[in-house]
């Protein structure tokens, strides 16, 4: 009984040694736990691989039907006319922007819209002037000052005439905050006193591209 006693004692302290030079080694830090956790596998953005949308590790895609946390609720309408037709009615989700927000919105129309719309909203834009692109809006026209939110977001979102869509660019929450900066600009041209002494000459250049180019 006591040579038994001894054997497992003398067992347990060599299997103890063994653990301490085994962590010990830096060359051969012993065995790992979970080694799936502790080497995880690299992927490139963007390289080819072969994971599959099945693989309950990786989801490739947001699920069918969700929303991100704080987005803004996905966009009813079709990309066809009836939809572009029913857009006016569609209405300005975001409340009013306030002062910093309305430099963020400037900052993204200026980025995403002015070179071809021009920073005065005229279609005098560095793409417009270069005569490679025609048919472009000059959002100062009447036509554009009155034309209903909705109506601008469905043309951002889908695209129009030469314009494509910006969905990819902006989100749904960016777009809506470029409209209230065009229409705050719009408003603004509106309001502003006409200059007798320059207004026959600038009316020429305040046509717009869409039917000079036809």
């Amino acid at each position: 009984m006591k040579k038994t006693k001894i054997v497992l004692a003398f067992m347990l302290v060599a299997s103890a040694a063994a653990v301490f030079e085994s962590c010990d080694s830096k060359r051969e830090p012993g065995k790992i736990y979970m080694p799936d956790m502790t080497y995880s596998r690299a992927f490139e953005a963007y390289a080819p691989n072969d994971l599959k949308s099945e693989n309950i590790n990786y989801v490739p895609r947001p699920v069918e039907g969700t929303i991100r946390r704080g987005d803004l609720f996905p966009y009813p309408l079709a990309n066809d006319s009836a939809g572009y037709k029913m857009s006016a009615d569609i209405k300005d989700p975001l409340p009013a922007l306030d002062s910093v927000q309305m430099s963020e919105a400037q900052r993204l129309f200026n980025i995403n819209c002015a070179i071809c719309h021009g920073p005065k909203l005229d279609a005098q834009g560095p793409l417009a002037t270069s005569g490679k692109i025609g048919g472009i809006a000059n959002l100062t026209l009447k036509q554009y000052v009155e034309m209903p939110q909705g109506t601008m977001f469905h043309s951002i979102t889908y695209g129009k005439n030469n314009m494509g869509s910006y969905a990819s660019q902006l989100t749904r929450e960016q777009r809506w905050m470029v409209i209230q900066y065009v229409k705050s600009q719009q408003l603004a041209m509106s309001a502003a006193p006409a200059d007798s002494t320059t207004s026959a000459t600038t009316s020429g250049m305040k046509s717009d591209t869409t039917t000079a180019k036809k």
